[in-house]
């Protein structure tokens, strides 16, 4: 695996020349944050039904078909055009599975002309008490989730995305406020708005914030 810039361009190059082997170590380097964004954004409803490996199995096959589409015109970064096929593959398996019930503008966000997946409040709350339980009892945890996923519901969308992309998709705020059609300092003033709005509530948690 590679994450160093001039590497991947190398490997990017040879894929594109038809080196399957590069193309196969060029998407292997992504797949730890593709599959982070996959539990982050994949509709609840559809949790324990459908694993993250195969919706990004799915879009690496829909990536080496158009890779070439691509290298033509690459309009966005590797990485983005890569977590885009993904968003379009968790939407396909959204309406392929729930049918008529998937059918939610409000739960995608326009990204580069295309659809993402929002990510939820209940996965946002989720992700936020899941590395840190131990000292949690069940019933605290609980009631933890059920106030975090009250917060996460009255922010704005907007909110709820600069954090879901800064906190667990590790972008940096220059490239949030790009993914997102705004200013970066719009995009700092939203992720601190939201982050002291968490850190309220999480700091009742007993033991939460201990190492």
């Amino acid at each position: 695996m590679t994450t160093d810039p001039s590497e991947s361009s190398d490997l990017l190059r040879r894929a594109g020349q038809g080196d399957a082997q590069a193309l196969g170590r060029l998407l292997e380097a992504q797949r730890k944050r593709l599959r982070r964004m996959v539990r982050l954004r994949l509709d609840p409803r559809l949790q324990g039904r459908i694993d993250p490996s195969d919706v990004i199995q799915e879009a690496y096959l829909e990536a080496a078909e158009r890779l070439a589409e691509y290298l033509r015109d690459p309009k966005m970064p590797f990485f983005l055009w890569l977590r885009f096929l993904t968003g379009q593959k968790l939407l396909e398996l959204r309406r392929r599975h729930l049918g008529t019930q998937a059918r939610d503008v409000a739960r995608e966000l326009s990204i580069y002309q295309g659809a993402m997946p929002e990510a939820s409040s209940a996965c946002l709350a989720a992700q936020l008490l899941g590395k840190r339980t131990a000292p949690l009892e069940a019933a605290i945890r609980a009631e933890m989730k059920l106030r975090l996923q009250e917060a996460l519901n009255g922010m704005e969308p907007l909110d709820r995305e600069v954090l879901a992309l800064r906190h667990f998709e590790q972008f940096n705020n220059a490239e949030t406020a790009q993914l997102l059609g705004i200013s970066e300092s719009g995009a700092s003033s939203r992720y601190l708005r939201a982050l002291k709005r968490l850190k309220d509530i999480l700091g009742q948690a007993p033991g939460f914030f201990e190492k």
